[in-house]
């Protein structure tokens, strides 16, 4: 268990974003909304479209950096945040801010990390090319990490500080991954929790093919350091 039971004021959302003016506005209204306004949303952006106006706008702690990927961004969010419970979405709309609460009442069950499962209802807002790779991607992971994983590459997930803060984080656009597998792979509490998955706002900015080469590549390296590390 965590020394404490914490409260929506432990709480920050935090995110990446690259040119999402039209959706940034309603994923921080939703965020205020599930919290109460009591949650810290940090937003680590790259955009050259006013993104980071509306997310100033609305409250958010903004860190402005040049566009360097997917997981550098959100890496830096996550460290960025000043609360003991950080939980991290996509800045596009799809993911159920509401659930905010249940994710953190499941940190206060002792979990450390609470996984956002978007394929256990379907997922069926999702391109079909995408839905496929992410049950390839979870098969893969599940096989190399031995234990049974079911959405490898969600974007909203709830982590205590202690996980953020003692791995180093190495990925880019396998950072999803990344941040499931390793502290899966090393022991710490992990609960996959089925949430809802909606159509994003705009346009996606990633190539399903090359992303999915990449994280494909990202989930052998990192199952094959964690596999080193048990061993060493």
């Amino acid at each position: 268990m965590h020394e404490r039971a914490y409260g929506l004021d432990d709480v920050s959302v935090v995110m990446g974003a690259y040119n999402e003016v039209d959706a940034i506005g309603p994923v921080l209204d939703d965020i205020e909304a599930a919290t109460d306004g009591r949650a810290e949303a940090v937003v680590v952006d790259s955009s050259d479209d006013g993104t980071a106006a509306v997310a100033r706008d609305h409250g958010a702690t903004v860190v402005d950096q040049p566009p360097r990927g997917y997981g550098v961004a959100v890496s830096r969010a996550l460290r960025e945040a000043t609360t003991p419970v950080r939980v991290t979405t996509d800045c596009d709309g799809t993911y159920p801010m509401d659930r905010i609460p249940d994710f953190l009442d499941l940190v206060n069950e002792g979990y450390d990390v609470v996984s956002g499962d978007r394929l256990y209802h379907g997922a069926r807002t999702m391109p079909r090319v995408n839905r496929a790779g992410n049950h390839a991607f979870a098969a893969l992971a599940s096989l190399l990490s031995g234990r049974r994983l079911h959405d490898v590459t969600t974007g909203m997930r709830a982590y205590h500080e202690s996980v953020v803060e003692s791995i180093e984080w190495t990925e880019n656009t396998g950072l999803s991954a990344e941040l499931l597998i390793r502290p899966v792979m090393r022991g710490y509490r992990v609960r996959e929790e089925p949430i809802d998955y909606d159509e994003r706002i705009g346009e996606t900015k990633l190539d399903p093919f090359a992303g999915g080469r990449a994280i494909g590549g990202s989930i052998l390296t990192v199952c094959a350091e964690e596999r080193r590390r048990r061993r060493s």
